[in-house]
């Protein structure tokens, strides 16, 4: 479903699908470059980006595979566009190699995956949360990613900006995991009269590296093809000038720990998440993306039930937020996680909370059925 861009009088609503709200959050942010190839439940990011971008000086490009669109966007990026692809799951696994080679030589781009029942085909049309390993560890070799969950029309927009700004400001591949829910939902979408946009720190001179800093979290500036930089890019180990240094250990430590910290030493600024609920709960639920509606749900009748429950929602997948999870698992008694996968989530919960409180799972898979709020409840009361 393609919707055109509609303009109300006051110029600060609009009533979008969550998959448009997307396209606008990238067009808003400065993106000016899209490959894709179509596939449910994403397509409506790459139809109404097809719409969009000529209107506003940009490029959309449909290529043969998802192959060929991450690699597209990642040389638009080094020509000094911003630019985004849109897949669901088995496009996502096709990109995994070129994903790392975005890692390695720190290329921004902006990667919205809307995920959908697998493994392979799948269910091709019908909602899950399958992804959110694959999402972290889908490339090989040590490196750490920013992953985002939206669970509204409205953070489709909102996280697609921040996507944006979090690569630009990292220089990283970024990651908007969404669902079909969230993209297929249709909501009203606030638009805010002011919107931060941030840039990449480009080099003033000859004499910066553009793949080293002398921060071991730092971020180095990034040249654009064409400017009169000689600039190296390479997917293999290489030092602070992009040249190959594939025998030299100390070269690729070096490299390595500083892409891993760049990401992880500021995953206190990166990560994003909003606690609501009672204080002095003895049950804790931790939720994210589509589920979390549901939950919002189940606390209001938790509440004149007279049950006390906090609710974390993780709006940053990754890097995971342990610090966050401590302090609740010290709170509580018992964590609940509901996720529509076997439990992936989970993992990562019950490792920042390390034996604190007791962890269970709620888990649905198939048909793109949503975890009710009476399922939640009823684990709930029997705790």
């Amino acid at each position: 479903m393609v919707q055109a861009l509609k303009r109300n009088e006051e110029g600060k609503i609009r009533f979008w699908q969550g998959n448009v709200a997307c396209a606008e959050g990238a067009i808003a942010a400065g993106c000016r470059f899209f490959a894709g190839y179509p596939i449910t439940p994403a397509s409506e990011i790459a139809e109404h980006m097809s719409i969009r971008l000529p209107q506003v000086g940009g490029i959309f490009i449909q290529v043969e595979d998802e192959i060929a669109a991450i690699n597209s966007i990642i040389g638009a990026s080094w020509a000094g566009a911003k630019s985004m692809t849109a897949t669901s799951g088995p496009g996502f696994s096709l990109m995994q190699e070129a994903i790392g080679y975005a890692f390695m030589t720190e290329t921004p781009c902006v990667i919205v995956v809307v995920q959908r029942v697998g493994p392979a085909t799948g269910q091709a049309s019908k909602g899950a949360q399958g992804n959110v390993m694959q999402a972290r560890w889908g490339t090989h070799g040590d490196y750490s990613a920013i992953v985002l969950s939206p669970n509204s029309a409205q953070e489709m927009y909102e996280l697609t900006i921040r996507a944006f700004n979090l690569s630009e400001q990292y220089r990283t591949p970024v990651i908007l995991l969404a669902d079909e829910l969230s993209a297929h939902i249709v909501e009203p979408v606030e638009i805010p009269e002011k919107i931060e946009i941030i840039d990449r720190k480009k080099p003033v001179n000859l004499s910066e590296p553009f793949f080293g800093s002398n921060d071991p979290r730092g971020v180095p500036p990034m040249p654009e093809l064409g400017e009169g930089f000689n600039v190296l890019v390479t997917g293999s180990t290489h030092n602070e000038w992009g040249y190959r240094f594939t025998a030299d250990p100390q070269v690729h430590h070096k490299l390595i720990t500083r892409l891993y910290w760049k990401i992880e030493g500021k995953a206190k600024e990166i990560v994003d998440y909003e606690i609501e609920g009672n204080e002095n709960a003895r049950i804790g639920i931790v939720s994210y993306g589509c589920t979390s509606r549901s939950v919002y749900e189940a606390l209001e009748r938790a509440k004149k039930q007279g049950m006390k429950i906090i609710h974390l929602r993780l709006k940053t997948l990754w890097p995971f937020p342990d610090w966050i999870i401590e302090e609740i698992a010290e709170r509580v008694e018992t964590i609940i996680v509901p996720e529509l996968n076997l439990g992936q989530l989970i993992r990562e919960v019950k490792r920042a909370v390390n034996g604190k409180c007791r962890v269970i799972s709620i888990t649905k898979v198939g048909g793109g059925e949503l975890i009710t709020p009476n399922e939640i409840l009823e684990v709930a009361r029997r705790i």
